[in-house]
Formats: structure tokens, C-alpha cells, sequence
């Protein structure tokens, strides 16, 4: 069976940082992605890394704040977060995929997502 599993949210300050993580078991991917969506928001892009490769794309909003980063020994992949802002406050969903190249949130699997909340 294949699961994503999230941790390492929590909450903190402005200012802080946190790091979150998502194992994978069941299959290997080559292609995650991290993902946010905020209340009464739409779901939206964080973050993506290829695992092969460690190529990385970053949306704009967290670009120089966030880093995405892997382990394939323990086909898990990380997202460092600083300079949190209320802002970033969010339910943080990691996806996975088969597939080197990914369009949108076209991800065949996702977690079960983990709150981030940052107080000001």
C-alpha cells in the first residue's frame, strides 16, 4: 500500500522556522511536491523537488524563505521553512508522483496533509 506520511507541523511564531517531512513507503517516486492551502482559500503550489536529479522550483511567495530537500535512502523528502509570517499559515500537503514532470497538482498521490500555524 502507498502512503505519504507528514510531520513536523506545529506552531510558531513570526519569524521562526519549522521543518516538515514526508515518508514515503510502499513504491519510490521521482517527482514531490509540497503544497499549502489556507481557510477559504484554494489549494496552491510550494514547492517541488525531482528526486534523481534534486532539481527544485519554488513559488515566489516562499522563494529565499523555503527549502525543499530529499532523502533517497529514506525516500523521504523535507521542507525547511524560516521567516514564517502569519501569511504562511496553512494545512501542508506533500505529493508524490511516478512521473519526472509534474503539471499543477497532477500528483496520483498525496498525504494527509499537516497544520502549520504561525501567530504574529
Amino acid at each position: 500500500q502507498v502512503q505519504l506520511v507528514e510531520s513536523g507541523g506545529g506552531l510558531v511564531q513570526a519569524g521562526g522556522s519549522l521543518r516538515l517531512s514526508c515518508a514515503a513507503s510502499g513504491r519510490t517516486f521521482s517527482t514531490y511536491g509540497w503544497f499549502r492551502q489556507a481557510p477559504g482559500k484554494e489549494r496552491e503550489f510550494v514547492a517541488t523537488i525531482r528526486m534523481r536529479t534534486g532539481v527544485t522550483y519554488y513559488a515566489d511567495s516562499v522563494k529565499g524563505r523555503f527549502t525543499i530537500s530529499r532523502d533517497n535512502a529514506k525516500n523521504t523528502v523535507y521542507l525547511q521553512m524560516n521567516s514564517l509570517n502569519p501569511e504562511d499559515t496553512a494545512v501542508y500537503y506533500c505529493a508524490a508522483d511516478q512521473r519526472t514532470i509534474v503539471v499543477g497538482d497532477g500528483y496520483n498521490y498525496w498525504g494527509q496533509g499537516t497544520q502549520v500555524t504561525v501567530s504574529s
